[in-house]
């Protein structure tokens, strides 16, 4: 065990929170042109701290969009492991700025919490990484394993760039294991080990009646109505029971066993009713909403509209409505396969008299999943209680990381996810912040974590 980077990280505790501060002050907003500066200047950051720890062979890779930063270390030697460290240094834009307790680029510390833009997602988990492999070059001279490095610019932009370099770059970036510190723990202070993400994919439905809005007195009773044919088509793709309609939809599903979903049983879980003000909660017949968001698809329309949406009436037929619909995938479903059962569904379904167009989203994402007994995830687990000092509970998140997939994908090793983020983080949102003892004890579980699987 590596008493001296513990040591390390405790004496210089002020200093690193400091470089943090300084990693956060800068603007790094992938998505608004006008900092395009910022974001390079972040990436800069991150290579200067790459070269001053002891990394070899750091460099920024240019892409079409916002760079990516690549660094490695091989002093761990042969027989040692190698991991891919991936996370991202870009944030979302602060707006609204008058939300903001305190500039979101002046980071401040509140009540045990640092109150920045990208203190948890993602600069300040990316960091902690930084600060634990300096702590080891610091007081040991090396470090346990071999590392590559992959901090990107462009996830809050949906990592436009990242697949096509991962994908052309593999003899670079092939590592023994993978790990990301980019989610979060079931609540403060819960270590909690993430083993599955949900896939992606969706759809966007427009249904297209007459060439213009039409009167709906001289009309009415002659022309089939848009948004009453839309409804139709969406209102046959789930029935009451929250189970999905579509012919095929749950063929590839993998079942929940009986050891799932006691885990899922035993993880602390969200009051759904409480924290988001419905009356009562629904599920999937036959699986609880913990079971449903963790491990069961889900068919959501994400927003509906057509015809006059002004104040008063305007009577019309309108000439067209559109709905959006996503889909998010357990392991063994397709997201391209899925796409095409909904866009059958539709056209079986679609009344006569109308028209309609289904356009399929690109960016999709398959479903990822490790088993909760494989050794990195047991060693995970194991890093995490020692640091936290409670039991590690297992989670499969409703939510999902495209890069995750594309990892598996392509280089086909295990994920391990180290979060250390909080549900009260506010991600995305104005007074984004980050626990200390989430900076403080998620370090001790990286250093405990290298150190367990060294062998």
């Amino acid at each position: 065990m590596s008493e001296k980077a513990l040591q390390y990280i405790k004496e210089n505790r002020d200093t690193l929170l400091g470089k943090l501060n300084d990693f956060l002050s800068i603007p790094s907003v992938s998505t608004d042109s006008s900092y395009q500066k910022d974001v390079s200047n972040a990436a800069d950051f991150i290579i200067t701290y790459l070269n001053d720890i002891g990394f070899e062979n750091v460099e920024k890779q240019e892409t079409e969009g916002h760079p990516l930063v690549y660094g490695e270390y091989n002093g761990a030697g042969k027989d040692a492991p190698t991991v891919l460290f991936y996370g991202h240094y870009d944030v979302q834009p602060a707006d609204p700025i008058e939300l903001w307790e305190s500039d979101p680029f002046k980071p401040e510390v509140r009540d045990g919490r640092l109150y920045a833009r990208g203190s948890s997602d993602d600069k300040g988990q990316v960091f902690m990484h930084l600060a634990v492999f300096e702590a080891y070059m610091k007081t040991e001279g090396k470090l346990p394993i071999n590392v590559k490095v992959c901090i990107e610019g462009e996830e809050e932009i949906g990592s436009e760039n990242l697949y096509r370099i991962l994908n052309e770059k593999q003899e670079q970036f092939q590592a023994d294991f993978a790990v990301i510190s980019d989610s979060g723990m079931a609540e403060k202070n819960q270590p909690t080990i993430l083993y599955g993400l949900k896939g992606f994919t969706g759809i966007e439905i427009t249904v297209n009646g007459p060439d213009h809005d039409l009167h709906s007195g001289m009309y009415g009773g002659a022309i089939r109505n848009p948004i009453i044919a839309l409804s139709h088509i969406l209102a046959s793709m789930k029935d009451e029971n929250e189970v999905v309609t579509v012919d095929g939809f749950y063929d590839d599903v993998e079942p929940l066993d009986d050891e799932e979903r006691k885990l899922m049983e035993k993880a602390p879980g969200e009051d759904f009713v409480t924290a988001t003000g419905v009356p009562e909660t629904v599920s999937e017949a036959g699986y609880t909403p913990k079971e449903h968001t963790m491990g069961r698809p889900t068919f959501e329309i994400n927003g509906i509209y057509g015809g006059y949406q002004g104040e008063g009436t305007k009577t019309i037929i309108p000439s067209s409505a559109t709905a959006k619909i996503t889909c998010r995938l357990v392991p063994g479903q397709d997201p391209e396969k899925i796409q095409q059962l909904l866009e059958d569904h539709i056209n079986k379904a679609a009344p006569s008299g109308i028209t309609v167009e289904v356009k399929k989203e690109k960016l999709s994402a398959k479903a990822y999943k490790v088993e909760p007994t494989h050794p990195l995830i047991e060693k995970a687990a194991s890093s995490y209680t020692k640091a936290f000092g409670k039991d590690t509970v297992y989670l499969r998140m409703g939510g999902s990381i495209p890069v995750v997939e594309w990892i598996e994908a392509i280089y086909h090793i295990p994920i391990v996810l180290l979060g250390f983020g909080t549900p009260e983080d506010r991600l995305h949102s104005p007074n984004e912040s980050f626990p200390l003892d989430s900076f403080d004890k998620g370090m001790e579980t990286l250093i405990y974590y290298w150190d367990e699987v060294k062998n």
